[in-house]
């Protein structure tokens, strides 16, 4: 038998309605009763969290590793480490690889590496259509049998509503969320940056809000006639948080996520070329800013996560309309939201933003994580809320080093990450 025990923290677990100081006792893996008795000859780790916040293990549901076939971007071990860093316990990797994850074999090699190479939990989605091309579905049943927790093109849209619909019809039957990268392809066009004043004035093409707004009300439609929760990956715009509302308060089965980048810049950031401010979608106005930010604070958004995209520097040392799209996001999310929505813009409380990274993504996806529930898996996060630091990309875990928050000071992060009542990371 092994035993750490985690003294005097303040356990925060959503999951519970639980805020106390106490002691966490975690046994082979396990969340335990704190008052079990303990054979002598246990060896017990002891950890002392005075003055920090104990929460249940930190959930990213949107996140690029890159393997198969773009390890020089990032790989399933570094990628883990890098959330480890963050004071993430699992991550969910969307399947825009190489081959595409369209496949149960590409899903097995993916959890079976995982498995051998990862530090966290690493969970697996699948492609909705084969190579992600939106023409015809991806073998669905075969994926879920060898263990996917939900169905995306991310990086890609569904542009056939045909197809998408029948993609829900399926996923309903196997229990699955459909999750989707919203963008009208024939309103964005070329377009690489929020279409507005400032990408008029760079003369770089425009990427309208609405080619992502017309593609979330299009899901409130078909989420309601099949069904099927469909949740809209990396919201960007005011107007898809009013559709999100209006769809939610009828009941339909729509949810969405934001990441730090939507509500830490604006397209200003882009009057440098800096190519670190690249982004699908694009970083858009402060309006748009304050109504995301609306949105976590009265519920309509309900997930917090990253987006975690790695490039390789030379990809990213090109003309800012040649440039991929994405940033790092893994170790900087925590202290990004800690900072601006808990100490900054006072959107919401500690114990909410723990529940947009804990519970919540664990119910929306169906899995078991997120909760310090006797019994359930010993992932903990430790973190001190106050804690002052400043982001530096060249000490990332990340094989990638494309951030545009390099030197950011930032106020909060996590200090431990524990999987399976284990250590995997301390600051």
């Amino acid at each position: 038998m092994t035993a750490t025990r985690i003294r005097n923290g303040r356990i925060i677990d959503p999951a519970n309605g639980r805020d106390e100081l106490a002691d966490l006792l975690l046994i082979d893996g396990r969340v335990a009763d704190p008052n079990t008795a303990l054979p002598p000859e246990t060896r017990v780790e002891t950890i002392d969290a005075t003055g920090k916040v104990v929460a249940p293990g930190l959930i990213d549901l949107h996140v690029h590793f890159r393997e198969p076939g773009q390890s020089a971007k990032e790989t399933i071990a570094t990628g883990s480490r890098a959330a480890a860093a963050g004071g993430f316990t699992s991550v969910v990797c969307m399947p825009n690889t190489s081959p595409a994850v369209d496949s149960p074999s590409v899903v097995t090699w993916i959890l079976e590496k995982a498995k051998a190479e990862a530090c966290i939990n690493v969970f697996c989605t699948g492609a909705i259509t084969k190579g992600l091309a939106g023409e015809e579905l991806a073998p669905i049943g075969s994926m879920h049998k060898a263990g996917i927790v939900a169905l995306t093109d991310d990086g890609r849209c569904v542009q056939n509503h045909e197809v998408m619909r029948r993609a829900l019809e399926y996923a309903r039957m196997f229990g699955l969320t459909v999750m989707d990268h919203c963008q009208d392809y024939h309103l964005v066009g070329k377009g690489v940056m929020h279409e507005g004043i400032v990408s008029t004035a760079l003369g770089l093409p425009g990427w309208p809000a609405v080619g992502e707004e017309i593609i979330v009300q299009r899901n409130a439609l078909l989420a309601e006639l099949c069904d099927t929760p469909i949740h809209c990956q990396h919201l960007s715009s005011g107007g898809s948080v009013r559709i999100l509302k209006e769809a939610r308060s009828r009941g339909i089965k729509l949810s969405g996520e934001v990441c730090p980048h939507h509500i830490a810049l604006t397209d200003e950031s882009i009057r440098s070329f800096d190519t670190n401010f690249k982004m699908n979608p694009p970083l858009r106005t402060q309006r748009d800013i304050d109504q995301l930010i609306e949105g976590v604070a009265d519920g309509t958004l309900t997930v917090l996560a990253s987006d975690h995209a790695p490039h390789c520097s030379y990809e990213k040392e090109v003309e800012f309309d040649l440039a991929p799209f994405g940033i790092l996001g893994l170790e900087t999310e925590l202290g990004l939201f800690l900072d601006i929505l808990l100490h900054k813009k006072r959107a919401l409380s500690l114990s909410r933003l723990i529940a947009m990274l804990t519970v919540e993504p664990a119910r929306l996806l169906g899995i078991d994580r997120g909760t310090l529930s006797v019994g359930a898996h010993a992932d903990v996060t430790i973190l001190d809320p106050d804690l002052e630091w400043t982001v530096d990309k060249e000490s990332s875990a990340s094989r990638s080093r494309n951030t545009p928050f390099h030197g950011w000071e930032l106020k909060g992060r996590a200090i431990r990450t524990v999987v399976a009542g284990k250590t995997v990371w301390s600051l």
